[in-house]
């Protein structure tokens, strides 16, 4: 059987995931976007996990078959995703981690595996992905499938009627612009990159409810990718900056070391900026048009890694496979 054209709007991780998983399953697919790869995503840290994001009926799944994929990714080492153990402690009295069922090993940390000051955490394993690699490894499984990149400015999602039959909307923060969604608004988020000093376990603090959505909030994690650490963060509604902040990135490396001494030490690579398209919901839904059928896969939020594979495995069933 034949399948429909498909043109991708956007490059980043849930672009290039649902381009990937869409020429797998047989169809032409052409990738247009700004960047290649997309800016926010070569930016993130990234690790695996459930982010309180909506819908919850839908999340859960999206989240338990993106573990698979990355879990599976994980055994080839081109890939750039790998299985750490790790912890995610908190100041507060602690609780099971967000999405407990998709943590079945995990299990709470004795005292003696909490840093200073922390009361409680669970200890686990989660895919952790060194984005560019990773990105660098989706683009190649694309062009082996059949699938085309093309830089190219979209100005509005109506000038690709016409183009293919099938048209799937994957701008993140750039549907703001092209879907008319005021509801997607960019969340600042800033990592420093530095060489690992000798790190093999991922860090992740639960910043608890904060003071509001409004509010901003800085987090602290750190990932390690063999020879570099990423460490984080913060949280800034409505900042649309890409440039770093240098107080930011010093604050950033005084909370890691703090955990972890050996990264207060460690020499600087990189620092990265990007844009979360934050929502209320992740939008995924189909509208059909004499024109042709449009699908809207974006505002993932800071979770655009976590549910990839899930939202583009929907989009493959909606469109059919090969």
């Amino acid at each position: 059987m034949s399948r429909s054209a498909v043109v991708v709007v956007g490059a980043g991780v849930v672009g290039l995931t649902t381009a990937v998983a869409l020429a797998e399953g047989g169809h032409p697919v052409t990738v247009l976007a700004d960047e290649i790869p997309g800016h926010t995503s070569l930016a993130a840290g990234a690790v695996w996990g459930p982010y309180l994001v909506g819908p919850r009926d839908k999340v859960d799944g999206w989240g338990a078959t993106t573990r698979a994929a990355l879990t599976a990714l994980a055994q080839r080492p081109d890939t750039g995703v790998r299985l750490v153990d790790g912890v995610e402690a908190t100041r507060a009295a602690p609780a099971a981690p967000g999405g407990a069922s998709l943590f079945p090993a995990a299990r709470p940390c004795r005292t003696d595996e909490l840093p200073p000051g922390f009361r409680g955490g669970w200890c686990h394993t989660a895919p952790v992905v060194d984005m560019p690699r990773y990105l660098d490894h989706l683009r190649r499984r694309l062009h082996a499938a059949g699938g085309r990149l093309v830089r190219r400015h979209v100005t509005d999602l109506a000038e690709l009627a016409g183009t293919a039959p099938v048209v799937v909307n994957c701008a993140g923060i750039g549907a703001h612009r092209l879907a008319g969604d005021a509801s997607v608004r960019p969340v600042r988020g800033q990592l420093v990159v530095v060489e690992n000093p000798g790190v093999d376990r991922f860090f992740v603090e639960d910043p608890g409810p904060g003071d509001g959505p409004g509010a901003a909030v800085e987090l602290t994690y750190y990932l390690p990718h063999r020879d570099t650490v990423v460490l984080g963060g913060v949280a800034v509604p409505d900042d649309w900056s890409g440039e770093p902040d240098p107080a930011v990135a010093a604050g950033i490396i005084e909370r890691c070391a703090a955990v972890e001494p050996l990264l207060g030490r460690a020499r600087i690579l990189a620092h990265r900026v990007g844009l979360r398209p934050a929502r209320p919901q992740v939008r995924l839904e189909a509208e059909r048009s004499a024109r042709g059928l449009l699908v809207h896969n974006y505002g993932h939020g800071g979770a655009g890694v976590s549910l990839s594979w899930g939202c583009a495995a929907d989009i493959r069933a909606l469109l059919g496979t090969a």
